[in-house]
């Protein structure tokens, strides 16, 4: 996969005499840099190994497991595998936190491989029903002049236009709802303990009483609870990548429900989504990690969020006053997750709790292709889990590694670090945009 950095295309246009915020028509070789550049910010295409086989088990249809399975978090990830494990005749239990399904969310992507999943789900028509309108990402500077624009297009992955942005809680009440009456859910509830047997993993929850399972899934994200019960304490297998992320609900789009209005300054992104229905503001900027912050402490969230974009957001300054004055405002580092493995005896890790890059959105999808991957290679050899895991996590690896390696990149285009990098990026999308 060709990538091109932002100093190479600086050099490319000095050596080339080129006027990088006056492009003009005779540019073509310029401009064709500039679109590979774009298809490898955010690649997703299928990899061999990854998702191969959407038939499910072999010949025979359908196979029956008589595992207990308990998956810890209802979102895309648990729901999808919840779904899965059912139809093979599994045994499931979904434990949330959360007291019910959420109403709300920020816009992800089902694309690439997932797009498959869903389809054989039979769920592919209720994504689009609900699914998002945008069209373009325009720049703008502080007076909502526009800068530059990316049809969305760019960032399309091998599924092309089967792909559908969706409110990520939208997603997640889809899934689950296909999952039907075969699932049982513990809302408002967590695990408090694991116990692995050799025969199974005895479970403590908050309120619900003990019971033992034959395997336990956290499906639980960035801040996974089952990880940090079987595997290593958080600060040991997350790496801050210098980079917050703040998002908020809000009365409307800054323009209509084809854009999303993206405005920066060095080191500092705001930006509204019309998503479908409520639109969402996020604020993104540059910071190094600070110590001992919690990811529950909402006043120190706003603290940081004010010191970043106070007095620097032009005629958009009404919106960080929203952030300051809600009580429902998610706030979290940008963050790097690479445990050395996934499993340990009979609990495994699935979704943005295995293997997080949380910026881009791809997650969803990797969520999605992950689970289906997972409930395949159980289904496969259902008396011998450790033979079953190992494969999940070699399989679903191939599809995550490059998305680690991309975003450095992806950084640059979202949250330029310095004026030099903004100018760029800026003429980049102007390129892009004609």
């Amino acid at each position: 996969m060709m990538q091109v950095s932002f100093t190479s295309l600086f050099h490319y246009s000095r050596v080339r005499n080129i006027d990088i915020a006056r492009p003009s028509a005779h540019n073509h070789r310029f401009v064709t840099i500039i679109r590979l550049y774009l298809r490898s910010v955010f690649p997703l295409t299928h990899c061999s190994g990854a998702s191969d086989n959407l038939a499910g088990p072999p010949e025979g249809g359908r196979a029956v497991m008589s595992l207990r399975v308990l998956i810890s978090g209802a979102g895309i990830a648990g729901s999808t595998l919840a779904y899965w494990l059912a139809r093979h005749g599994c045994t499931v239990t979904l434990v949330e936190l959360a007291a019910g399904r959420r109403s709300s969310g920020s816009p992800v992507d089902v694309k690439g491989p997932s797009v498959d999943v869903v389809e054989r789900m039979g769920i592919l028509p209720d994504l689009r029903a609900v699914a998002t309108r945008v069209n373009r990402l325009v720049f703008v500077d502080a007076e909502g002049r526009d800068r530059g624009s990316f049809r969305m297009k760019t960032f399309q992955g091998s599924a092309g236009d089967r792909e559908v942005e969706i409110a990520r809680a939208d997603l997640a009440a889809i899934l689950l709802s296909a999952a039907g009456e075969n699932v049982r859910t513990l809302w408002a509830d967590t695990i408090t303990e694991l116990t692995q047997t050799g025969d199974g993993v005895r479970v403590c929850f908050r309120h619900a009483e003990p019971e033992r399972f034959d395997l336990v899934v956290g499906a639980d994200g960035l801040h996974s609870t089952v990880r940090r019960l079987a595997f290593a304490p958080e600060e040991d297998v997350i790496r801050h990548l210098d980079m917050y992320v703040a998002s908020v609900l809000v009365d409307r789009p800054i323009r209509d429900e084809h854009h999303v209005v993206m405005f920066n300054t060095p080191g500092r992104a705001f930006s509204v989504h019309p998503a479908s229905g409520t639109a969402v503001a996020a604020f993104m900027f540059r910071r190094r990690a600070v110590a001992g912050l919690d990811h529950r402490d909402t006043a120190a969230h706003k603290r940081l969020l004010a010191e970043a974009f106070t007095g620097r957001l032009g005629r958009f300054e009404r919106y960080l006053d929203l952030a300051m004055a809600t009580d429902d405002l998610y706030f979290d580092s940008i963050s790097r997750l690479q445990p050395p493995r996934w499993s340990t005896g009979r609990v495994t890790l699935v979704g943005d709790a295995a293997s997080c890059l949380s910026l881009f959105g791809d997650g969803s999808t990797l969520a999605i292709a992950g689970a289906h991957t997972l409930a395949e290679e159980l289904a496969r050899t259902p008396d011998d889990l450790p033979a079953a895991l190992d494969r999940y996590e070699r399989r679903h690896r191939v599809l995550v590694k490059p998305r680690l390696r991309g975003y450095r990149i992806g950084a640059m285009l979202l949250v330029p670090g310095t004026r030099a990098t903004l100018v760029l990026r800026d003429a980049i999308a102007r390129l892009s945009g004609r």
